[in-house]
Order: structure tokens, then sequence, then C-alpha cells
């Protein structure tokens, strides 16, 4: 049929598959399925409970990470995790599972609340618009989501939830003994009956509310501190880390970050740093993802060492404890507290003129640096190849192996966020302390002997000589010597001596901090904390949740001049006075009260840290989740000794940040006894991205990719040819090709297909509309081998079809179904088509059987036309819920194999055999061949080296 004249293709063929037909089959069954709750997964009880039998089959929970529903809708390279994950739950309902299968929303977000700002419409408004948007584009891919499991992060009804997990974990405490959360009370109650003793010697009874509430605050896992955060004036709120550019600026507008001391909430997530690192093992993760949360956990063995200083100590971390009497001078943060505190009034006598800054006294130059240090961010503090700068404090510390006074300096380079925020620095053996000690003139001794030739005169090295399988030498006091010893032996000796002189101890340091979790700003979950008349933190009681979001006049924070870093932060909330200041009974029997209630809302991400829980019993008002329900879908079984997600797909820029935080979250909730599982995804896989190709004309800027012709190899804009790169896909490069145009063009089974077929699902690939037409043809030709285009009957026949075809048939199905299994969908498709072209090549009318089961090997890729063409076959059930083929043993395996036979190493003959072939019969028939008797010439035979059934390897004598 002429692809070049539709119009008389449709009147010579008016049931073809085009488009049009393509557009009202798929609008039709996607009505059917939400009509008939087809993909309703049925728990096995509440609102959501369905057919005991398919809750007794085994479950399969399937997710995909949370999107952010966009003003700007969906391009082509949102769906591709989207439709892999419909096609791989498609599969496993037809391998006999009870898939539970949804989407949600991730809604609280920046877009929106810079619209409200510019424009005073409420957040709210833009974001359930955008939510409606992106249901309608979803849907048209026919994607099946049991939609009664669908909400939004900002539905108050869901963030009751995530106020109450907060309280929870306000609520706790850390136990170590037990190694896992415990309710507060239950520390109260330690302390109250003396079983601990409390901070400080004094008596429980003899402490007041606020002292009570400040040691409670020490240990809660959820607490209020004056912590160091990231604070932008330009844009009125604390930044978390990796908001921060590298630059020191803020992602989004870039204007400048400072490093501020601000009362925030913190979540205390380096409590569970250890159980973070050791569970990792059990998850079936990429091991990239898994080396990324080791490396941000940043788990490290030491030691920790008091420096004496003033009656006082400096306390540091150091891994090479075994390097002490190398340290000739120590580095505090700073923003380290200590510093005011041990800065003198003024220079001692003979302070090296380079260790001043030229400032006059030591408060001066502390004061300069640290203004200059907190323009700067921590990426820009720790770059190796920049210059090191720092300034003498004025003060000198102990070295307590060997009693030398090592000068304290203050530098950008050592953070308050590693370790104690100091340390000790041992330039012969540590390159960034290298440098510094040659740019200040400071000592430099060596303590661990070079493997090479410099010898140990380190004021001769160009670089410090760094090893941990070298000797320890002069490092002897009056009472330890580590010369001689291995950096083994070495380190467990001085670590023995430091506990036993009671200044030091064997530990081990994170590089993960507390989590960061306020932010000042309208658009997020408000905190559900109240303070009475001492300042103190109350949570309220779960009958006052949710606690929503007021109407407030002004969405935006108040911002400051960009460069003033002396401001703090004003958050919308903190304006409604008649929300802020009320009056409430907590239910802890001191009846009505005034409180002022906490201003800043949650971090966006908030929401995210549990939603798998909320799929499984969406509409509990009672529960967080039913427990007979979470153990059901989420709950430790064999090959998952944690429990979680079956298979959760999202892209790999989450690798640390959201999957930390809900795994986290997770541990508590477990340890709390709400949940069974103490992770939440078991399985993670990270698809690629969809990448496009980017047109630039001479000024560089992006010009429309439609609007491009291509001529013998050059591209050209309104007759400029312009330049052609492959980068990402999205409005503002002017590249972007959303679902609706494709679908209105092809159809979304055709769109489906090829995201699929594009390449392997977690390999980046390019996106090419002329490509599409392939997946197109491929339907076209499948309709066409079940109906007749001229009069849309169905022209399968009843007979049993021939070896051949039943060879090919039984191939396809064991192949399509291993590369479903896995996340091949590429492969998959690979076979169906090449399935498909052997019967469009036979010529013949297909077999029913045949036919049926080509209908059921796409069905999960292409639903609608499956669902269409089942239908024409006869059946009147839907094809969602069908058995997949399973394969014949018997036409798996090849009827026969070619197997080579060389000689002297050079192909001399192909035969075909039998895939069962023995190695001694394969021999013999080799011998036997016309060819290789000729090859041979009489030849005596020294080795026949046989692998069955594809090689024999003759040597001749």
């Amino acid at each position: 049929m002429s692809e070049t004249n539709p119009a008389a293709a449709e009147v010579a063929a008016p049931h073809r598959y085009t488009a049009a037909v393509a557009a009202e089959i798929e609008a039709r069954w996607q009505d059917v399925w939400d009509a008939d709750g087809t993909y309703a997964a049925p728990n096995p009880k509440g609102d959501l409970a369905g057919d005991p039998g398919l809750v007794a089959k085994p479950k399969k929970y399937v997710m995909d990470m949370f999107p952010y529903p966009s003003g700007a809708g969906l391009h082509v390279g949102h769906p591709l995790g989207y439709i892999a994950t419909d096609v791989f739950a498609r599969f496993q309902r037809m391998t006999g599972h009870n898939v539970l299968h949804t989407l949600g929303f991730d809604a609280f977000g920046l877009p929106a609340e810079q619209h409200a700002v510019q424009t005073g419409e409420h957040p709210r408004v833009t974001t359930e618009a955008a939510i409606n948007n992106m249901k309608s584009q979803l849907r048209r891919l026919g994607l099946g989501h049991d939609k009664r499991r669908s909400f939004a992060t900002i539905d108050p009804e869901y963030y009751k939830w995530t106020q109450w997990i907060f309280v929870q974990i306000f609520n706790s405490w850390y136990d170590d003994e037990a190694k896992k959360a415990r309710p507060i009370s239950e520390l109260v109650a330690r302390f109250e009956s003396g079983e601990r003793a409390v901070p400080g010697g004094r008596s429980w009874d003899a402490l007041s509310a606020a002292e009570r509430a400040d040691i409670l605050g020490e240990y809660r896992l959820a607490y209020a501190s004056d912590a160091p955060v990231n604070w932008c004036p330009g844009l009125g709120t604390v930044l978390a880390n990796e908001e921060v550019t590298a630059d020191g600026r803020s992602e989004r507008g870039n204007f400048p970050v400072f490093k501020a001391k601000l009362r925030q909430w913190n979540m205390r997530i380096t409590a569970y740093a250890d159980r973070l690192l050791d569970d990792l093992n059990e998850l079936d993760w990429p091991e990239a993802i898994k080396l990324q949360q080791r490396n941000w956990i940043g788990r490290s063995e030491g030691a920790r060492v008091d420096f004496p200083i003033d009656g006082e100590a400096i306390t540091v971390f150091t891994t090479r404890q075994d390097t002490l009497f190398g340290a000739t001078y120590m580095v505090l943060a700073p923003e380290h507290p200590l510093v005011e505190k041990f800065t003198p009034a003024a220079w001692p006598e003979g302070t090296h003129d380079v260790w001043t800054g030229g400032h006059a006294t030591p408060g001066e130059a502390v004061a300069a640096y640290r203004a200059q240090a907190a323009s700067k961010s921590d990426v820009e503090r720790q770059a190796e190849a920049k210059d090191k700068t720092g300034v003498f404090t004025g003060a000198f510390a102990t070295n307590p192996v060997n009693g030398e006074q090592i000068p304290v300096f203050i530098a950008d380079y050592v953070l308050m966020g590693y370790g104690t925020g100091a340390i000790m620095a041992v330039p012969a053996h540590d390159t960034r302390d290298f440098a510094f000690a040659r740019a200040f003139e400071l000592p430099i001794r060596c303590v661990v002997e070079p493997s090479d030739d410099r010898g140990t005169d380190a004021s001769t090295w160009d670089d410090a000589f760094a090893s941990y399988d070298a000797k320890i030498v002069n490092s002897h006091g009056e009472d330890v010597s580590l010369d001689g010893l291995g950096v083994v032996d070495a380190k467990a000796r001085i670590t023995e001596w430091l506990q036993r002189k009671g200044i030091g101890e064997g530990t081990v340091n994170f590089r993960l901090r507390d989590w960061l979790f306020s932010r000042q700003r309208y658009w997020g979950e408000p905190f559900p904390i109240v303070y009475d008349e001492d300042g103190i933190a109350h949570s309220l009681p779960e009958s006052m949740l949710p606690l929503e979001l007021p109407e407030v006049e002004d969405y935006s924070p108040r911002t400051f001049d960009p460069d003033d870093a002396d401001t703090s932060p004003e958050t919308p909330l903190s304006r409604n006075q008649d929300w802020v200041d009320v009056t409430l009974d907590l239910g802890d029997g001191r009846g009505p009260r005034p409180y002022r209630r906490e201003t800043n809302t949650m971090p966006n991400w908030a929401g995210s840290c549990w939603y798998e829980l909320r799929y499984l019993d969406p509409h509990n008002s009672e529960k967080l989740v039913d427990p007979e329900i979470e153990q059901y879908w989420m709950g430790p079984r064999a090959g998952q000794p944690h429990g979680g997600v079956d298979l959760y797909v999202g892209g790999a820029e989450h690798a640390v940040l959201h999957l930390l935080y809900a795994r986290f979250w997770s541990k508590v909730l477990y340890d709390l006894g709400h949940i069974s599982s103490p992770e939440p995804f078991h399985k993670l896989y990270n698809q690629g991205m969809i990448q496009a190709f980017v047109y630039r004309d001479s000024r560089g800027f992006p010009v429309p990719a439609a609007e491009i012709e291509e001529r013998d190899g050059a591209f050209f804009h309104n007759g400029e040819q312009v330049k052609r790169e492959l980068g990402k896909m999205g409005k503002s490069l002017k590249n972007a090709v959303t679902p609706e145009t494709i679908c209105e063009e092809y159809g979304a089974d055709t769109l489906r297909l090829y995201e699929m077929a594009m390449g392997p699902l977690d390999v980046s690939r390019p996106w090419d509309t002329r490509a599409v037409v392939g997946q197109y043809r491929l339907l076209q030709r499948l309709w066409r081998n079940v109906v007749d285009e001229a009069t849309g009957e169905v022209t399968v026949v009843d007979a049993e079809p021939d070896e051949t075809t039943l060879r090919a048939l039984h191939k396809a199905i064991d192949g399509v179904r291993q590369d479903l299994e896995g996340l091949r969908f590429n492969t998959a498709i690979a076979k169906v088509t090449e399935l498909n072209n052997h019967l469009t090549k036979a010529g013949a009318a297909v077999s029913r059987p045949v036919a049926e089961s080509l209908v059921l090997l796409i069905a999960p890729l292409a639903p609608h036309i499956a669902e269409e063409l089942w239908r024409k076959l006869g059946h009147t059930d839907s094809v969602v819920h069908q058995d997949f083929p399973v394969a014949d043993p018997r036409y798996v395996v090849d009827e026969t194999v070619t197997c080579v036979v060389q000689v002297k190493g050079k192909v001399k003959a192909r035969l075909e055999v039998s895939p069962a072939i023995s190695d001694d019969e394969l021999e013999k028939v080799a011998l036997a061949d016309e060819k290789v008797v000729a090859a041979l010439d009489g030849a005596g035979i020294r080795k026949v080296i046989v692998r069955a059934p594809k090689l024999v390897n003759i040597v001749p004598a």
C-alpha cells in the first residue's frame, strides 16, 4: 500500500491501522479501563480490599519517583521511566502477580511559589492546574495506574501524616545501646529515676522546664538549634548545600550565599549513619548509587585527641593518630565556637608578619578573615588547586605527645561540618597542610619514612609524602614511642596511650551532617510545633492535625540587599499574626495556654520521604498505614530481608538526598513499630535520559528545532546555517517535543514502542522524530496480520502452524519473557518485530494460536492495539489480565546449529549438527567431512579440540 498517498490508501484500505484509528482505539480503551477498574490492585483489607484470589497471588510493588507537576507540561523525555514501569507492571500482571502501580504528585515546589510571588495567585491554584494537565497527558499514554491510590503532597489529608511523622521523630531519641529510636518519654523516665545521669550532674527534678527542654533537645531526632547555614539575603531564605553552586551562589537566581548562624530545625540523621551504610549491602541498587551514598555518609575510623589550651582543650578527629608527633600547628574552621574565646587582645611576641594578614590585632585579623570565608561555598573552600589562605589567632595549643607549643590558625579549608571543625596539621604527610605550611613558613617534620629517595629532612621536599604502608620515624616521647612500627600498629599503640592518659580515644567519624529541615517559605508543610511563653517547643497532638497553611497577603519571604550578610529571615507565615499567636489546649493537663506557632515550613522534599507508604493505604484517616497492608506490600521476605518496594525507577540525580532521607524516615518508623520494613526501596533502577539536538545561531542562541532544514549534512534556520549539538530536551532550548504531537501523528502505542526501542533503558539516547515511523509500521504490519484492511474482518485461521513458525514463535516467547523480566525492552521489541516479520513474509493467513500469542507478547508494550486485537479475536476478558505465553522447550532449542571446523586455525568446513551432539560424535563427523579430509591431505593429526556443538579445531601432526 502506498505510504506517499494516504488518501488513496484510505480508500483502498478503509480498515487500515492509522493515527486516526489509533486515537479512537486508545481513547475508547482508556475509558473502558477506567470504568472497569482494570488496574485496581486489591489490598488484603480496608476500603481497597478486593478479590481474595488476587490478593493470594504473589505481590509486586512497582513505583516511579514522584513527579513534580510543572506548568510547562511534559515533553517526550519525561515519560520514559513511566512507560518502562508500566510495561514491567503489565508483564508482572500477566505472569500471575497482584501488581500495585500508581502515581501521585510531589506538589510543594518553588515554581508555583515564584509564580505566586509575581502574580499574587495562590500557589495551590497553579499547582492543581498543572496536576490536571499532567494527568491528562499521562492518561493519553495508556499508563495502567491504580487511580484510587493517587494523591498530591499538597492535599491536607496527605500532609497531615507528613506532620504526624515529624511529631514521631520530634518525640524520639536514638538509644545507642539498643541501636534504635525510642520514645523520648522513655529517656525522661530514665532521667527521673536516676537510671541515666542527667548531663551537668543535677537531678531531673531540680531543673526548670526550659533546662529540661534544652537537655532533651540534645537527644531528640528532630531538634532546633543555632546552626551554620547557607543564608541567601537575595532570596530571603536558607538554602541546603545542594542548592548552592560551586562558586558560592544560589542555584535559583544566582545570588550570593553567606555562612550564618540561624535557629533552624534539623533531623538527626547522623544517628543512623552506621545503619544507613550497613543496610546498603542488602539492597538491589546500582553499585554507583551505593558508592555515592557511602561517600556521602563518609565513615572513617580514627581517634579524638585533646590539645590543651588555656586550661581547656581543642578536640580534633584524625584518621592518622600515628602521625601526632608530626603535628606542628593546628587549624580551626573560621566558624569554630572557640575561636573568639582563645583569641588574645594583642599579638604574642615574635609573631611572624605572614601570620597576621597585615592586621594590627588578632581580633581584627580573625573578624576580617571570617567575613571573607563566609562569602565562599564549601566547594570553593575545599578546592585543592586554590591558594591556601588563613590567619593566626594569636593562640598556642600544646601537642599532647611531646609538649610542644604549636600555633592555632583559622583557615577556610577546614569546615565545621566535618569532624570537630579543628585539625592537627601534619604538613609532611598531607598535601593541603604542606601547602599551608609553606605559605605561612611553618615547620614541616617527617614522621613517616618515605619509600623514595627524598630522605627524612622534610624542609627539602617539594611536596608531602602520604602512605599507609610505611615505617614510623621521629616519633618518641617520655613514655611512648612509635619509631619502627608500621602504620596499623602505631595507630593502635598511640590510641591506647591516649585513652590511658585520658586525652583521647579511638572513635568513628562520619562526613554525613544532620539534615537542615527549615525553609523560610510559604508553600510547604507547616511545622506541627508551637512555642510557649518560655520558648519551649511543643508538638501538636494528632487531633489538631493537619495544621493547614493559612491565607497570606504576600507569598514571598522578605528579601534583602543580596550582598548584605548581616540580615536574617522574615517568613511569609510570620506576617499572619492571627495564625501565629494562638491559645490552645494541647491535652497535657495544663489547660488552654497562649502559644506562638513555628513560622518556617518544611523543605519541599519532606512529602517524598514516605509516599511509598501512603500509596498502600491512601484513604486511611486513622493510621499512617494499616500494619497488615504494609506487611503485605512491603514487609521483609525471601531475598528482601529489609522489605521495601520491589522496583523503584527514577533518575540518578536523586542518588543521595531523596534516597538517603527516605531511608532515614523508614528506619525511624520501623524502630517505633509503625512499619515492618526498615528500607523503603529494595530494587532501584536508574533510567537514562532522552536527549535532543539543540540548534544554535551565530550568536549562540537556540532556535526552534522544528524549523530546521537539513541540506547536504548542514543545518539551516531561515536560510542561516546553524550549529547542532546534543543536549537536554526542554522549552528553553527550543527542542522540546510534546507527547501530544507524536500521539496525534502516530498514536500513543507507537510513542510507547519508540521510547522503549531507542536503546537500553539505563542509557541516555537522542530523540529522532523521523525514526518514530519505524514502530508505527510495526503496529501496522501487526494489525494487517490479524485484520483485513479492506473489510475489517479477522483473517486468522484455526489451522496448526508449521514447525518453522512454531520455532519462531516459541523462541520469541522465551526471549521476550526474559527481556521483559530484565527490563531489556528494546531487545524484547526486536524479538516481537522478528516474529511479526516472519509471519508477514510467510504470506499466508496466520494461525489463531500464533496470532493470539503475538498479541499477548506485545500487550505490555502496546496495550491499546493489543486490547483491540484481543477482542477482535473473540475474547471478552481484558488482555491486561491474561496469562503471558510460556515457551515450549522443544521449539526453543535450534533444530540444528552451525559447527565451524578449523584446520591450522583456518575455517575449512561448516557443519549443520544437532545442538545435543556429543564431543566424540562431533569429532567423528568433522574428521569424516570431505572438505576436512582434503585440507589434511593425508597428514597425521596431533590434536583435536572439540567444543560441541559449535567448534572443532584440528591440529595436524
